[in-house]
């Protein structure tokens, strides 16, 4: 007789542990492949077909203002010794651009996914953290202290590198300029503003006192507590303009939400007519062979314009329907031979 050790390990007898359970396995034949891939394939053709038409309704009008050329009117604010520079470019509209209307801006050549660029920030400080308002982590080298070994706040190369050419938008109307309002009210991440970064509690009342003995990042031309003297709120690390920034973006060319065009009298969108578009041009790009260009787009059900989506689905689509045409070929050929055969 077996002693009861030798049984110690074995599964309990049971359908599940025995594999005694019903299963099923698929029969493929040519009788379910061809009308599958056939089915598939008109159905992403159809899909395709959707968001391609979707896609090219969707209005965009991008303006490059680099300046790299003579005749641009933002040649004048590339040269290096030059600051407070500000250029106006004009385009005209010659129908409605239909709202609500999304306002970016784009830059080209520009590595925000290098990873040393990516770790250069300190989060403890976004966090809101005043502890290390003093005594910044050294991932943010060499943008931690400046020159008189004062801590910087925020710290660390992206925020330091964070976009700060600003625009006015004016529409033409009987020789004189309207402005047209920019919302720049959630434009970032939920997640960024709510639950990533927060703004260090106030100091005896005065926000502006959190950050004693801290100087602003190098390239910044406005402390982090006054960047948007218009609204209290949008201030600090809770800046729209700054938490769209730091989300960094995968690739080399890019484009960031500033602001909206959705209220007042633009709520359809952009009336018919000739525009200026004031710029303050303060980043540069030029030296490293980068582009800067604004971009107005509105959107669909599918979001923005994105012609990829539907042609990788008209292309895969169609794929489907030429192997179910191939096989189909292929089954009757050898199918019909085998019947004669017999």
């Amino acid at each position: 007789m077996k002693s009861e050790g030798e049984f110690e390990n074995r599964p309990d007898n049971t359908a599940f542990t025995q594999q005694r359970l019903p299963a099923w396995q698929p029969m493929l034949s040519a009788g379910i492949v061809i009308p599958l891939f056939t089915l598939i394939g008109l159905a992403f053709i159809g899909i395709g077909a959707a968001l391609f038409v979707t896609s090219q309704n969707i209005k965009v009008q991008e303006l490059d203002y680099t300046g790299t050329a003579t005749s641009s009117p933002c040649f004048k604010c590339t040269a290096a010794r030059v600051q407070n520079c500000t250029c106006e470019v004009s385009f005209y509209l010659s129908e409605l651009f239909e709202g609500p209307v999304f306002f970016y801006y784009g830059l080209s050549n520009y590595y925000q996914n290098y990873r040393q660029y990516g770790a250069s920030k300190d989060y403890n400080q976004l966090f809101g953290d005043t502890t290390y308002f003093k005594a910044p982590q050294s991932y943010c080298t060499p943008y931690q202290y400046d020159s008189n070994n004062k801590p910087i706040v925020p710290c660390g190369s992206i925020a330091n590198s964070m976009f700060n050419d600003t625009f006015q938008l004016y529409l033409l109307v009987n020789g004189s300029s309207k402005l047209v309002p920019f919302d720049g009210k959630g434009i970032s991440w939920w997640t960024d503003y709510n639950v990533k970064y927060r703004n260090p509690a106030s100091v005896n009342g005065s926000f502006a006192a959190a950050f004693d003995g801290t100087v602003k990042p190098l390239n910044w031309q406005k402390t982090a507590y006054e960047l948007d003297p218009t609204d209290q709120a949008n201030n600090g690390f809770l800046n729209q303009n700054f938490l769209v920034w730091m989300r960094r973006a995968a690739l080399p060319n890019f484009r960031k939400l500033y602001g909206r065009i959705t209220g007042g009298d633009y709520s359809q969108g952009l009336p018919a007519g000739n525009y200026t578009l004031q710029i303050n041009y303060n980043y540069p790009v030029v030296s490293f062979g980068g582009t800067k260009k604004v971009v107005f787009s509105n959107v669909s059900w599918m979001g923005g314009k994105n012609q990829f989506l539907g042609i990788a689905y008209l292309v895969i689509g169609s794929l489907c329907v030429v192997m179910a045409i191939v096989m189909l070929i292929v089954y009757a050929k050898y199918k019909f031979q085998d019947d004669e055969d017999a």
